[in-house]
């Protein structure tokens, strides 16, 4: 039963196939040089198949004729031919294969090129194969399965990796997929994936848009789009329904610096727009196009399209040349070149002409040209960016060498162009809530100031500028805007985004652990731990004595001279010198004095002497030692020495520093005095501002240093606290209520 219906099928398409194929041949056009043979030339009929009515297909016949005319003015000895057969495929895969049989059965070409329509490859090589005639595809995918289907066109899997070299480049690691839902618009995507799963990239959605599709319909699917945190884009399409996507999509702000809008090779066309208001939506966009090595014969190519095809159709899309056109013009050189060698009479089998054709290589319009891979060979692609409704090469990319070059690309607000790729997407209502506290000291951290008449709140000092130096770094953007609060302490605060009032807080807030139950911490961005702030003692000149009393001293330098009268003494008695005593006895001095820096190199003859100058290096090395350690403790204990009794001792004023935790590092006893602010610890230090040390967290002593580091010193420290941290949203099970 089943293979009666597969039988009725196959009778249904060749019947289809049949009856257009008597359509497409009623409206075939006509060629021109069907009756070239008054020179005894040898003709060859090469079929045509393209979309007349559409921009490429108008191109690509223009090229084409260019393309035999110029060919033959040049060799006009050769004595083949090729005479061209075009049929208009409407747009239509049926009526194109409907063609390619027409053309293969009835007219006997010996090559086709075309459809620039996406077909299916098995399709075209259903009838390549079997009537062995070579078929160039603007559309189709060469494979060594399809011997006799050229690839004019570059590889899907190249734009792939060019895309995903740029997306890596700018370290995004999410993007959004926006095609043209067709077969063709739908080839590129397995290579897209396999290509950015190998650098960590996902597509986070992909949005298929209908070839048909009306403006309510690309609008609604823009919406969706919104709705995604991912701002980078992807678009794959027909230049003209990208003209109607990226007009709609400036309607709707979606053309800023948080977008980033990258057009591949189908598309890229649309950066030479004829209307203003399509090149004002895409400002900022980056491209890939095809990169063809200039050269005179491409400018004068290029010129002669401008000054003819375009002429004839003022209304197209772009003003420049589009890539399959610069394609065909080079696949028309290598097939009339590889007619020639093979000769009319050999072409009959298709073999021949199919063997010639991969072994031409040439320098063509487009650059090195060959077919050996039944595909066009790739120069890579240049990467161009619009700016000021203009485009702009801005880099290249090549398969052996990736991105060569990048120069700074500008976005639409004339920027330098660097979007995140995500965004944190919020309403007014939802934009994130950031308390800070406004304090009338300690300003160096946090500075606050609230414009009561505009009710916007600014805030300034070293914990903002880490707060803006993380928001910057993040891959997304965060909508926020700061609320200040005034007598209150960070307790409150904490409690605040533990009842949901305001969504986190910024400033020099303390991690601490009863804090930690109702509120999450980010990471400390400071010193931990508490210290303590004293003033340096002042030093006289001679304080490098102190170590050693004077008993000591004179006693240290009479063992010199001793030491010396003796070993120069035993010296004298065992040998004979030419030297007076009194130059005897300097040497002798000399090297004496030499063993306190252990660097003598004078020789003693004496045993005697040897063991007196052993006894003397150990006086030494004692010396040396207890001096060494006195020293070190006078720099660091008696200079920064406390008062004995109990003295007063400053803290933080208005923080929790008051009680326990004075007592926690060792301060039990002493008269406490809360200070407001870094001039009253300055103050408080000087020789009658009556406090004997400042007790204080570390980030708040060593802003102090900074700003007074002459005269004051930190002593001694103890991890009690774990630093500052910006406070976010709380856990879900609290334990208990934070300490009043």
């Amino acid at each position: 039963m089943v293979h009666r219906k597969q039988k009725k099928i196959s009778l249904f398409l060749l019947i289809l196939i049949g009856f257009l194929n008597l359509v497409v041949s009623t409206h075939s056009i006509p060629s021109e040089n069907k009756n070239i043979n008054r020179n005894n030339n040898m003709l060859t009929s090469l079929g045509i198949i393209l979309d007349i009515k559409s921009w490429i297909g108008k191109s690509i016949h223009w090229s084409i004729t260019m393309a035999i005319s110029d060919f033959y003015a040049l060799n006009h000895s050769y004595k083949t031919r090729i005479v061209v057969h075009t049929r208009d495929s409407k747009g239509d895969a049926i009526k194109a294969l409907s063609a390619v049989d027409d053309l293969l059965n009835n007219v006997k070409v010996k090559a086709i090129i075309g459809p620039e329509t996406h077909l299916q490859s098995k399709l075209l090589s259903l009838f390549t194969n079997k009537a062995k005639v070579p078929i160039f595809s603007f559309a189709g995918r060469s494979s060594m399965e399809y011997p006799y289907l050229f690839q004019i066109k570059e590889e899907e899997s190249t734009m792939a990796k060019s895309i995903a070299s740029l997306v890596e480049l700018y370290k995004w690691r999410n993007v959004i997929f926006i095609h043209e839902d067709t077969d063709d618009g739908r080839e590129i995507l397995p290579y897209l994936a396999e290509s950015f799963q190998d650098k960590g990239i996902r597509i986070s959605y992909r949005s298929a848009i209908s070839s048909s599709a009306t403006l309510d319909d690309i609008t609604k699917e823009l919406h969706k789009l919104m709705t995604f945190n991912t701002t980078i884009v992807i678009v794959h399409m027909s230049p003209s329904l990208a003209s109607s996507l990226f007009l709609e999509a400036k309607r709707l702000r979606m053309v800023t610096e948080e977008y980033g809008w990258i057009l591949t090779e189908k598309t890229v066309d649309l950066f030479r727009s004829t209307k203003f208001e399509v090149m004002e939506s895409l400002e900022g966009a980056l491209g890939f196009r095809s990169h063809f090595p200039a050269s005179r014969r491409l400018h004068n190519l290029t010129a002669r399209w401008k000054n003819i095809f375009y002429r004839r159709y003022p209304t197209s899309i772009t003003q420049e040349m589009p890539l399959p056109s610069i394609w065909a013009y080079d696949t028309i050189w290598a097939l009339a070149e590889s007619v020639e060698k093979v000769g009319v009479p050999h072409i009959n089998g298709g073999t021949l002409l199919l063997h010639e054709v991969l072994k031409i290589r040439f320098k063509g319009i487009s650059g090195e040209f060959e077919l050996s891979e039944r595909k066009v060979r790739s120069n890579g692609y240049e990467i161009v960016n619009v700016i000021d409704y203009g485009e702009k090469r801005v880099g290249y990319w090549t398969p052996s060498e990736g991105i060569r070059t990048l120069e700074s690309v500008i976005n639409s607000e004339h920027r330098y162009f660097s979007p995140k790729g995500w965004e944190l997407q919020t309403t007014p209502s939802k934009t994130l809530k950031i308390g800070v506290l406004k304090i009338k000291n300690f300003k160096y951290f946090m500075d606050v100031d609230h414009n009561a008449e505009t009710n916007v709140t600014t805030a300034k000092g070293f914990s903002v500028d880490v707060f803006n130096t993380c928001i910057r770094a993040l891959p997304y953007k965060v909508p926020y805007i700061f609320i200040a609060f005034e007598n209150v302490t960070y307790d409150d605060l904490v409690r605040k985004v533990y009842n949901k009032e305001i969504d986190a807080v910024v400033g020099d807030s303390t991690i601490l652990a009863n804090r930690s139950v109702y509120a999450d911490f980010t990471a400390t961005y400071t010193d931990l731990g508490i210290g303590t702030l004293v003033r340096i003692k002042k030093r006289d000149m001679w304080f490098f004595l102190k170590p050693f009393d004077l008993g000591l001293w004179l006693t240290a330098i009479a063992s010199l001279i001793l030491t010396v009268f003796v070993v120069w003494a035993i010296e004298c008695m065992n040998q004979e010198s030419e030297r007076s005593l009194a130059q005897q006895f300097g040497t002798i001095f000399w090297f004496i004095l030499l063993t306190i820096f252990f660097a003598q190199r004078e020789k003693l003859s004496s045993n005697l002497s040897r063991f007196v100058l052993f006894i003397w290096l150990l006086v030494v090395l004692i010396l040396i030692t207890s001096y060494t350690a006195t020293l070190t403790s006078l720099l660091t204990v008696e200079q920064f020495e406390l008062a004995s009794k109990r003295g007063i001792v400053g803290f933080h004023g208005g923080s929790f520093m008051r009680g326990g935790t004075v007592s926690n590092i060792h301060f039990e006893g002493h008269q406490k005095r809360d200070y407001y602010s870094y001039e009253h610890y300055a103050q408080a230090l000087s020789e009658d501002g009556g406090a004997d040390a400042i007790v204080d967290e570390i980030p708040y002593i060593k802003m102090f240093l900074s700003r007074y580091s002459g005269d004051y010193a930190l002593v001694s420290s103890e991890p009690i606290t774990s630093g500052f941290g910006f406070v976010s949203t709380p856990p879900l099970h609290p334990l208990q209520f934070l300490a009043k």
